[in-house]
């Protein structure tokens, strides 16, 4: 037990490490506000924006399995 909760901490930290490398990044490029793909829903309104990032969900959901997938395969 303790062993996971060493290996889930050290996970959380490089997944804390990437967040903030890849919010660097974006900055570095232009990107502003999260919103990185076409089809991402934003309803703007007086005093009130709504965003929602369906696209950009998905492409994380489908990197985030292969992730997952590849780590799976070569702990075999």
């Amino acid at each position: 037990m303790d062993r996971l909760l060493v290996w889930l901490g050290i996970g959380l930290l490089l997944l804390g490490l990437l967040m903030i490398g890849l919010g660097f990044l974006l900055g570095a490029v232009g990107v502003k506000g999260g919103r990185l793909l076409p089809g991402d829903a934003v309803i703007s309104r007086p005093g009130f924006t709504f965003a929602f990032p369906v696209v950009t969900g998905i492409v994380l959901s489908i990197l985030l399995t292969l992730i997952l997938w590849l780590v799976t395969v070569f702990r075999r």
